[in-house]
């Protein structure tokens, strides 16, 4: 029986990109701000998963986008515009600290409280969720950052980690990702899986082939308050 469940955050629980779009509307102007986004947050995965596969140590995501940013900036040829100076560089990083929460997930993580653990599980500092769910406003127990725990998703080993700080069996946890490169990693340390299926994530994956990759798999693309968390309480009659 399932007790606990461990959410990814950025993406899953919070819709990054709105936010990113708003930040990047107050800075220099962009040909194209939704792909400059994009682009920048697929960069981001590049960089965590080229940095695990190369055995390095966990780092800030603020660094990480940091180098991600200063690459983009430079391939559009606007690395050296005076309008995009440090400070300015250094602001827009700071932004992917204020989210919104996709308009499922507060009511969806309310209810799902009531009957289960509910837990972030994400790469980054601890500093970092922390303002993201200060500012989205996401109800969680706890929180557990990569930092933390001095490893990265998706190595193996933090998942088990998580089931051993929990004191759990392995299929007593639900991983809870819009990320399928997480729900495999999780599944491999045997926790169950829940697919969030979310407008920004995972362009490259075949859906059909996820729904029947994982447990669970919820819409959560629509934008409403009814889908995604919501209706994965429903499915586990939170």
């Amino acid at each position: 029986m399932i007790q606990a469940l461990v959410f990814d955050l950025m993406g899953t629980c919070t819709d990054w990109r709105s936010s990113i779009l708003s930040a990047l509307d107050s800075k220099p102007p962009l040909a194209d701000p939704h792909s400059f986004a994009m682009d920048w947050r697929a960069g981001f995965f590049a960089e965590i998963h080229r940095r695990f596969q190369a055995g390095e140590d966990p780092e800030d995501i603020d660094i990480t986008h940091r180098r991600v940013l200063d690459r983009l900036l430079s391939e559009r040829n606007i690395g050296m515009d005076s309008a995009w100076d440090e400070e300015t560089r250094d602001d827009i990083v700071r932004s992917w600290h204020i989210q919104q929460a996709w308009p499922d997930a507060v009511k969806g993580i309310e209810t799902l409280k009531n009957k289960f653990f509910v837990i972030v599980l994400a790469n980054g500092t601890t500093r970092l969720q922390l303002d993201i769910i200060q500012s989205s406003q996401l109800p969680f127990h706890t929180l557990l950052s990569s930092q933390l725990l001095g490893l990265t998703k998706p190595d193996p080993k933090i998942y088990q980690k998580v089931i051993d700080l929990l004191n759990l069996k392995p299929e007593e946890c639900l991983m809870v990702a819009a990320h399928a490169y997480d729900l495999r990693a999780a599944a491999s340390a045997g926790m169950k899986t829940a697919y969030i299926h979310r407008s920004t994530e995972d362009p490259e994956e075949d859906m059909d082939c996820l729904k029947q990759t994982f447990d669970f798999f919820v819409e959560g693309t629509d934008g409403s308050d009814v889908s995604g968390l919501v209706q994965l309480a429903t499915i586990l009659q939170a």
